[in-house]
């Protein structure tokens, strides 16, 4: 949804930048208008060199880096959990409990912090996991949500250029306005 806003928001900047320059040709009609000495001036005033719009328009408009980066790995994670996950796939759980039972899963260095017991040690080994697939989700979480911080910061700064550039597109419109008014 932040990226889709950030497109649009570079719509609008584009949109107020013809606008001024459609602005800005209207003053010199105006002034060539108003009396012979500005169409004169104007005669005489190098043009600004006409743009194309594929030259004047920006590249489309992309999300922050860290945005992209951290959607790409929360993905990436997500369908790592899918895959493991009991309830998202069909796992043979006898084969599993023989694997945990067996010490299989456990390597050589934890298996020595973990209870002599089979079972118990088959527990804490489930916990660990389930410990360990929190702490990736909080961690795609946060990457996430740091990757949304610096997608609003961009837009805040969008914003910010965007509403100075309305507001001096508005006065130069009313003084447009009031010119041909007087004409």
């Amino acid at each position: 949804e932040l990226v889709r806003q950030g497109e649009a928001l570079k719509r609008t900047e584009q949109m107020v930048d013809k606008m001024d320059q459609d602005l800005k040709t209207s003053q010199k009609h105006i002034n060539s208008i108003k009396s012979v000495w500005g169409g004169l001036v104007n005669y005489f005033k190098a043009k600004p060199p006409e743009s194309k719009p594929e030259e004047n328009s920006t590249p489309e408009y992309c999300g922050s880096s860290r945005l992209k980066e951290a959607m790409m790995s929360s993905k990436e994670q997500e369908s790592k959990y899918q895959e493991s996950h009991p309830n998202l796939r069909r796992l043979d759980n006898a084969g599993l409990l023989t694997l945990f039972c067996t010490g299989y899963l456990v390597s050589s260095v934890q298996r020595d912090s973990y209870p002599k017991n089979q079972h118990l040690r088959a527990y804490h080994q489930k916990i660990d996991n389930n410990l360990d697939e929190m702490s990736s989700g909080l961690s795609r979480l946060k990457n996430l949500a740091l990757g949304l911080q610096t997608e609003i910061e961009e837009q805040d700064e969008m914003l910010d250029r965007l509403t100075k550039k309305v507001e001096t597109l508005d006065v130069n419109i009313k003084s447009t306005d009031k010119k041909v008014r007087q004409l």
